[in-house]
């Protein structure tokens, strides 16, 4: 009985300690050999304001329809934009939001073959293509196709200041040499160093991103409704360097973040208006 109750304390042990370690996420360190440092303290702290926020979805409770997300377009002429993204990128950060707000969203990937086919009926208004796909397995049950268009990349403002002391250093040592003494002379040569040494500087860039959502009947590929939304990207550099100790830091949200952004505020709108 003593064995038996041994037994049964054990397995109860480990059962907890297996729960316990499922409901813990992982967490990993830094590899860095500066970890810890100031400029790692400093650079870590710029980069959380960049990291992924979760976003409560005010309808989540409530199930939405079935849909599916097609790509959709890049209309801007943004080199570095373009070459960087391309519309199924776009495609699945919508999947993985509208899935957070409760949407029964299809997987692309369950189309195969037949995305290229499908997207290609709705881009062109063409209800009777679509409905022959509609009639294809997990597609049946589709109310709703969406897709996420990129209408605007374009830096619309820049800005630049700085201080560089080597002119009214100069000026110092010259005023000391003139000063008459050897005291006022030497300090000046010393003060002159040191207020040349002084180099500051900052740039930030600002660049403005929008998006439209388009929601489309999925039997008569109609237009139900659609938004738009911008948000404004920031990106920026500054540095200081004194008697040759420098110091400088530059970041700033990148363009994965912004897309990101971008649909979070679309599903946002689409959750609370269109469910």
């Amino acid at each position: 009985m003593n064995a038996l109750r041994q037994a049964l304390i054990s397995a109860s042990v480990i059962a907890f300690c297996f729960a316990g370690a499922t409901q813990a996420q992982p967490t990993f360190q830094s590899a860095s050999p500066t970890a810890g440092t100031s400029t790692s303290q400093t650079a870590n702290a710029n980069a959380d304001k960049a990291m992924y926020q979760a976003i409560q979805y005010q309808n989540a409770a409530k199930k939405g329809p079935a849909l599916v997300v097609i790509p959709g377009e890049i209309k801007s002429s943004n080199a570095t934009f373009v070459q960087k993204f391309g519309p199924t990128n776009i495609a699945d950060f919508a999947e993985v939001e509208l899935s957070r707000a409760n949407f029964q969203v299809l997987e692309r990937t369950n189309l195969g073959p037949l995305l290229n086919e499908f997207t290609l009926a709705y881009n062109m208004g063409d209800p009777n293509k679509a409905r022959q796909y509609l009639g294809m397995g997990k597609l049946k049950s589709t109310k709703y196709v969406v897709k996420f268009d990129i209408l605007k990349t374009e830096q619309v403002a820049a800005a630049q200041e700085g201080f560089d002391g080597g002119t009214i250093g100069r000026m110092a040592g010259i005023l000391g040499a003139f000063s008459g003494s050897r005291g006022g002379a030497a300090a000046g040569a010393v003060g002159g160093t040191a207020v040349g040494s002084v180099k500051t500087g900052d740039s930030t860039g600002v660049w403005i991103i929008g998006m439209r959502y388009k929601i489309m009947d999925a039997e008569t590929t109609e237009q139900v409704a659609q938004g738009y939304t911008e948000e404004k990207m920031e990106v920026g550099a500054t540095g200081t360097s004194v008697l040759g100790v420098s110091q400088s830091q530059q970041g700033g949200v990148g363009l994965d973040t912004m897309v990101q952004r971008l649909v979070q505020k679309s599903v946002w709108e689409i959750d609370s208006k269109y469910k």
